[in-house]
């Protein structure tokens, strides 16, 4: 959730400004706008206003999307700027609510860690590993972080290796092991006058900063824009020279299935879906200086919206539902043949 982009190159009050600013034209995207505005806030240092951005998705008539991880970055947020007993107390409802999403359980187990409540937070990486984790193969990559937050907090509290730190071993891209990267020791080393030892660490901090550059350095998806039965009535209702680009429904989600099997056949990674409506898709237009007529801005529409955060992964995670909606597991819908 945080900006990936170094301090030195931003004005982080002023992204943040407009950011708010995008959140109001485009109110559909207004949650995942403001935790952006919020998080910039917090690196400018100015964490009452990041509160307040916090509080006002959590007070909004509208339902938001992932009110837990909304939550955990306003506890994260609050306990570093002295309000402990507040940040407490939305911690211990969060793990009491137990959610779905793997991000809300790291950010409160890592504001635990930061705080050197490390007990407290490998028991709270490893409730959200109970909860998450399933038998699959390979775990989902939105549980690494809750692997390698467990085990480098057990680490550093001397436990023995567990199954799921075995695990979180075999995940680890980086030349230098977990174990070394977690050792408590590294620490120390840092204020050693030996130039040797100084010269290890900072090798093993490159490694471990490469991981994260290539995590953050995954390209948007190249994603498929995908109408609603609806909304796409809705559309055509309106813009009847778009008929053109979507003769039925039917096809409509038939042509974006054999898109993304080509795309994948083709080399082409990390594809995925977003989904449109006519209210986002107008304002978009408008943004634009253009007529919501104009076929061109179909895909740029669709560029916006992943860019945004809105794209899910194709193909869906097995056993997991259809990108189209329907409510059918993927493999049953159409992921079949």
């Amino acid at each position: 959730m945080r900006p990936d982009t170094p301090a030195e190159n931003v004005d982080h009050v002023t992204e943040a400004a407009r950011l708010e600013r995008t959140a109001g034209l485009y109110p559909e995207d207004a949650e995942a706008l403001l935790l952006r505005a919020a998080a910039h806030l917090e690196l400018s240092g100015d964490r009452p206003a990041a509160t307040t951005l916090y509080d006002r998705l959590l007070s909004s008539p509208e339902s938001l999307e992932n009110p837990h991880l909304v939550r955990a970055l306003k506890a994260s947020n609050l306990w570093e700027y002295d309000h402990e007993a507040e940040a407490r107390a939305i911690i211990d409802g969060i793990r009491a609510a137990a959610p779905r999403d793997p991000a809300s359980w790291v950010i409160v187990a890592e504001a635990l860690e930061s705080h050197d409540e490390l007990q407290a937070a490998q028991d709270t990486f490893t409730e959200g590993l109970a909860l998450l984790l399933t038998d699959a193969e390979q775990p989902p990559h939105a549980l690494h972080p809750l692997l390698f937050g467990r085990h480098r907090v057990r680490r550093m509290l001397a436990v023995a290796h567990d199954e799921w730190d075995t695990l979180a071993d075999g995940l680890h891209s980086s030349p230098v092991s977990l174990d070394e990267l977690h050792d408590p020791k590294r620490v120390w080393s840092l204020g050693s006058e030996n130039p040797a030892e100084l010269e290890a660490e900072i090798t093993r901090l490159r490694a471990e900063l490469g991981v994260y550059r290539e995590a953050l350095s995954r390209p948007f998806p190249v994603a498929m824009l995908h109408w609603p039965a609806d909304e796409l009535a809705e559309l055509i209702a309106a813009y009847p020279s778009l008929a053109a680009e979507y003769p039925s429904h039917e096809e409509h989600l038939a042509t974006i299935e054999t898109s993304l099997r080509e795309l994948s056949a083709s080399g082409t990674a990390n594809l995925g879906v977003v989904t449109g409506t006519v209210p986002s898709y107008e304002a978009f237009a408008a943004s634009e200086l253009a007529s919501p007529t104009d076929a061109t801005l179909l895909p740029q529409y669709a560029t916006t919206l992943a860019a945004r955060g809105r794209a899910i992964a194709w193909p869906p995670e097995r056993g997991t539902a259809c990108w189209c909606g329907s409510g059918r597991v993927y493999g049953e819908c159409h992921g079949t043949a």
